[in-house]
């Protein structure tokens, strides 16, 4: 992330104008963000190893945030934000992204949900990496890295005291609101998370909305060549709470498709019967039991 606006150039990289996108640019931390860059808007020129095809198909690639130095424009990271797909050409258009990230020394990250695509919560969670970022890259070498930024505590919306930089603080506490009025079952989001060791980091959540049956979020986080200034497959899994909460958030006006909880049991069996593709051990033993 130290390269030079020399290096950028390069390897490609172009500034990036002060109004550039298709939305607003937000401020933050003497960065820039911006929405709606096309990678060819960023890319000065085909890069190596890409055919004229690969990059007529990747340049057109809409990069949901690009985050840029505030001063000079240099390009820090970029995010997307997927559905989940198993589409043959979509995954292929995803590699080409990535080999043209790789090459131009562009860090990525990719979230894959199907409810966060939708809801608008781009900026947010991109400002968060932005401060996480930050808050590590201060907190290194110091008695400050003893605690990290996703465990700092202070007061929570609710006034409660807690994890102020859990992404799902509020989605949690409307949790509760929501179970004393008698729209849940339960009023605990619970959920898990684990890191592939040839693959992203994933978080799940569910909330038992009838007894028996549950909404249910599984996000994916995908880094490449980016740190978060958070731990992946906990970053991951605060992710999903977020989206549990905006799908609750509907759930009297938009009713939620719900799976039977022996389903979710049978899946998270499955998970667990694939401990040894992860990295760490599967902490989540004690959620396979009836």
């Amino acid at each position: 992330m130290g390269a030079t606006m020399t290096g950028d150039h390069d390897r490609g990289l172009a500034p990036v104008p002060e109004g550039a996108g298709r939305g607003p640019v937000l401020v933050r931390a003497e960065q820039r963000v911006h929405v709606g860059l096309r990678l060819g808007e960023i890319v000065r020129r085909r890069p190596p190893g890409l055919t004229a095809s690969q990059w007529n198909t990747a340049s057109r690639t809409l990069l949901d945030h690009v985050v840029c130095a505030a001063r000079t424009g240099r390009p820090e990271f970029a995010v997307e934000f997927r559905s989940p797909s198993t589409d043959a050409t979509t995954r292929r258009a995803e590699r080409t992204t990535e080999a043209v990230a790789a090459a131009i020394g562009l860090p990525l990250l990719r979230v894959v949900s199907a409810t966060l695509r939708t809801v608008g919560l781009g900026p947010r969670i991109v400002t968060y990496v932005v401060d996480a970022r930050r808050y590590a890259a201060g907190a290194a070498g110091s008695d400050v890295a003893a605690v990290g930024f996703r465990d700092i505590v202070g007061r929570l919306p609710d006034g409660r005291e807690g994890a102020v930089n859990d992404l799902g603080a509020l989605a949690r506490a409307e949790a509760v609101e929501a179970y004393v009025a008698r729209r849940l079952t339960d009023p605990i989001l619970r959920g898990l998370h684990v890191r592939w060791t040839r693959g992203p980091a994933e978080g799940w959540s569910w909330a038992e909305v009838r007894p028996g049956e549950v909404l249910v979020e599984r996000v994916s986080v995908h880094a490449y060549g980016l740190s978060c200034g958070v731990e992946p497959a906990r970053f991951a899994e605060d992710l999903a709470v977020l989206a549990i909460g905006e799908r609750l958030r509907t759930i009297e006006s938009d009713v939620p498709a719900l799976l039977p909880r022996g389903n979710l049991l049978a899946d998270i069996r499955r998970l667990r019967d694939r401990r040894d593709e992860l990295i760490g051990d599967f902490a989540y033993d004690h959620l396979c039991q009836e």
